[in-house]
């Protein structure tokens, strides 16, 4: 029964030196030790250019809000004692229809209720119009990550609150 054991034992560490040596499995091995921080990195390129693509489109927005504003405010409007506060509504109908998404990647920046204000300033200088009217449009966005749970599960918190910042567009009235 001894010599039975020995050679079973012998055979065993045969076949367990020659698996030590078979190499078959290691590419599966190391794609599953590189793939979480593949993932990471794909997460991280798509967050980013979703949020660049936001911002551009809020950019676009606030910019075609203004060029609005210059051409409907009245020229005259630092003579005659005008506001633009009245097209508050309409500011902030451009803004949003600016800030569309697809249903693959849903647009993750909104305009916050309220958010779009237009201001005027009447520049003295030696303009055809002087004072010169100078309108601006501020819209205050948040930017949201649909994504963060990605980033959530390598322990970062980041993307789980959305950031809020403001674009701004001036431009002289040209008037209508």
């Amino acid at each position: 029964m001894g010599k039975h054991i020995y050679h079973r034992l012998k055979r065993l560490s045969r076949h367990g030196s020659r698996l030590a040596r078979d190499e078959a499995g290691v590419a599966l091995i190391e794609f599953a030790l590189v793939l979480p921080m593949m993932l990471l990195v794909f997460a991280i390129i798509v967050e980013g250019s979703r949020l660049m693509i936001g911002y551009q489109s809020a950019i676009a927005g606030v910019r075609d809000a203004t060029r609005y504003l210059s051409r409907i405010v009245p020229v005259n409007i630092c003579t005659t004692g005008g506001g633009v506060a009245g097209y508050t509504p309409q500011l902030q109908t451009i803004v949003a229809q600016s800030l569309t998404g697809g249903s693959i990647f849903p647009g993750g920046v909104t305009v916050q209720a309220g958010g779009v204000a237009p201001a005027l300033a009447c520049v003295p200088g030696s303009y055809r119009v002087n004072p010169a009217p100078v309108v601006s449009v501020t819209a205050l966005v948040d930017i949201t990550f649909p994504f963060s749970g990605i980033f959530t599960l390598f322990g970062s918190s980041f993307g789980t609150t959305p950031l809020t910042t403001s674009v701004t567009d001036r431009s002289r009235v040209f008037g209508s």
